[in-house]
């Protein structure tokens, strides 16, 4: 049986290094869900590529974007382990998870010394708390 998380990062071009270091550590050393001494979670893939660039438009992206289908990710590990990074760009992090059986990406960013969510705990019309529409 499977969990499946869907994990996007979007980065500055500075960091595809670390974004790709953040994979590797999915790959590898992430912790699961309900198993942390089993590790390996997944991975990412980077879709902005120059090379592969799987995006619409005329133009390259200017930024980086790496997704990947995660399976029984601990995602508080993961949040932190993207807090951790050195990122050269921090403020232009957003990392976007839509764990299983949610209907939508909550996103995260580096704000003020801490990862904070940036999107609503239920996607209903009452629950403004974060939407600043126009």
């Amino acid at each position: 049986m499977s969990w499946v998380a869907n994990v996007m990062i979007s980065v500055d071009v500075a960091d595809g290094a670390r974004a790709e270091t953040l994979s590797e550590w999915l790959r590898t050393d992430a912790p699961r869900r309900a198993q942390p001494e089993v590790y390996g979670v997944g991975f990412l893939k980077l879709l902005t590529s120059p090379e592969t660039n799987q995006w619409g438009g005329w133009k390259n992206p200017e930024c980086e974007v790496w997704a990947g289908a995660l399976n029984h990710a601990d995602l508080d590990a993961l949040k932190r382990r993207v807090f951790e990074v050195s990122w050269r760009e921090p403020n232009l992090v957003q990392l976007l998870i839509m764990d299983q059986e949610e209907g939508f990406f909550r996103m995260w960013m580096i704000r003020g010394g801490k990862l904070r969510q940036f999107a609503p705990l239920q996607p209903n019309e009452e629950d403004d708390g974060f939407y600043q529409g126009y």
